[in-house]
């Protein structure tokens, strides 16, 4: 699909409306996030792919943090995952939902596409599918 070819690791409508003139800001690496808040970080992480998952959202369980916030997630394959955002990156750390298992060492992914792309095939088909209807839209509006 379009996205593997690309190798993309963003949100399709971002990539799509993206220009060089931009600000990059919000393009950068978790080590660049000096000052943000996690928690606000989680809700944006949240609101980036809920459209190719099952059930998303920031956990009321565990406790969030300025440097550390918890996400639920199941995916369209109906498992679920709990995991950890923090400066360092997304990360697994539950195999259910508002679960910190300390025996987990799982690897940090830089983005959530890049985590939910290695966890879930649906995630990756919805992305690509959404991707694709994103540029069909694009070519129809530069046909009129």
């Amino acid at each position: 699909n379009l996205c593997k070819r690309m190798e993309v690791d963003c949100n399709p409508d971002e990539l799509l409306n993206k220009t060089s003139f931009e600000d990059d800001a919000e393009m950068r690496d978790f080590e660049g996030m000096d000052g943000k808040d996690m928690r606000l970080e989680a809700e944006a992480v949240v609101n980036d792919v809920t459209f190719a998952v099952a059930v998303m959202y920031v956990s009321k369980k565990l406790p969030s943090a300025e440097d550390v916030a918890y996400i639920n997630v199941e995916t369209k394959e109906r498992n679920r995952y709990c995991l950890e955002l923090t400066d360092a990156g997304l990360r697994v750390v539950g195999y259910t939902f508002d679960e910190i298992n300390e025996s987990l060492k799982t690897p940090y992914h830089e983005t959530v596409y890049s985590l939910l792309d290695s966890l879930s095939p649906a995630y990756r088909e919805a992305f690509g599918n959404a991707l694709l209807q994103r540029l069909e839209a694009l070519k129809r509006d530069g046909q009129s």
